[in-house]
């Protein structure tokens, strides 16, 4: 398996928006903007349980999150792999990742009844360029 390199692990580590690649059923991309973060060797994202992220990788775990750097453009990373769905751990997770990019000591978007999900990938491809 591949592993991040330090740049790529650091610029992961930012809080900078990513962009989440799921496939649909008929083999077409989806796209969303989410927050992510690097969790020992894994990179991760949280969203709730029946999401279109959630239910596409349900049929097909292939994934990819890219990660762009808003001060240098030729500075970024994309990462692709299979996706491990975690309810364990998930507010927890979603937490972290509001006081990443929020500052806030837990997440304020919660919905009522909402369940959390932790989307965790091993990387099997990582594309990385220092912009240097």
């Amino acid at each position: 398996m591949p592993e991040l390199s330090p740049g790529a692990r650091e610029l992961l580590s930012r809080p900078i928006l990513g962009w989440a690649t799921t496939l649909r059923a008929d083999g077409s991309p989806h796209n969303t903007v989410v927050w992510v973060d690097v969790d020992g060797d894994d990179v991760v994202f949280n969203t709730a349980v029946g999401r279109l992220k959630e239910k596409h990788l349900r049929q097909n775990p292939w994934v990819s999150i890219s990660v762009l750097d808003p001060d240098n453009n030729y500075h970024f990373v994309s990462v692709a792999g299979h996706a491990r769905l975690e309810e364990e751990g998930a507010d927890a997770m979603i937490d972290r990742l509001a006081k990443k990019y929020l500052g806030a000591e837990s997440y304020p978007f919660r919905q009522p009844g909402e369940k959390r999900i932790t989307v965790r990938i091993q990387p099997k491809h990582i594309v990385y360029s220092s912009g240097s």
